[in-house]
């Protein structure tokens, strides 16, 4: 499997030869739900291209952005929910078009023990969404929405690779757990300061963002 070379650095050659004949190629379409809460975990993806949001829904539907899923990264919710064999807590959606392996979960623990680079993975998975996670709640506990607005922008433009955001403010409000007229009033504000410009469902960050 070609797709499969970018690993070579990263695992030893047994456990790409492992990922060759487990793994299962996945095309999945922008805007497509790749995990429900609740719903049972049966593989374990690792992204080769896009970028996949993970969040939260509480009970009255509000959404919550806990992470997103680069290449070449997996999701420490679903390593967790594999180990202690619970359903999904949260919900993973293609955020652009995505390509993935989708390893599945009753090679975990054989994999933990024998291959120590896949070991190494998982923990630094685990690690770095933590610090992601504390971070997302250091912002809501301690941080005025408009600068938790700012920075979710920045780090939106960060992870797409582009100055153009397109979302609405529907959208952006689910997300930080708003309403839309709370973060209309804040784009405005931040267009009225020249940080950005205002489209129909799109943003375009200025240099001073």
């Amino acid at each position: 499997m070609e797709v499969l070379d970018q690993f070579k650095t990263l695992f030893e050659p047994e456990l790409v030869k492992a990922l060759e004949e487990k793994a299962t190629p996945v095309h999945i379409k922008e805007g497509e739900t790749i995990l429900e809460i609740g719903q049972i975990i049966r593989t374990v993806p690792i992204i080769l291209s896009g970028l996949v949001k993970v969040s939260r829904i509480d009970d009255d539907g509000k959404e919550l952005l806990l992470y997103y899923v680069n290449p070449n990264e997996s999701c420490a919710m679903t390593f967790t929910c594999c180990m202690q064999q619970h359903v999904s807590e949260i919900k993973a959606v293609a955020e652009e078009d995505v390509f993935m392996l989708a390893i599945p979960i009753g090679l975990m623990d054989e994999w933990l023990v024998k291959f120590p680079t896949w070991k190494n993975f998982v923990m630094k998975t685990i690690r770095n969404r933590f610090n992601e996670m504390l971070h997302v709640i250091d912002q809501i506990a301690f941080q005025k929405l408009d600068v938790r607005l700012v920075n979710y922008l920045k780090e939106k433009s960060k992870v797409t690779g582009s100055t153009l955001i397109n979302l609405s403010h529907e959208q952006i409000a689910s997300e930080l757990a708003t309403t839309r007229v709370v973060i209309s009033r804040l784009l405005k504000a931040l267009e009225n300061d020249k940080k950005l410009l205002l489209y129909r469902n799109q943003i375009k960050l200025l240099k001073d963002l």
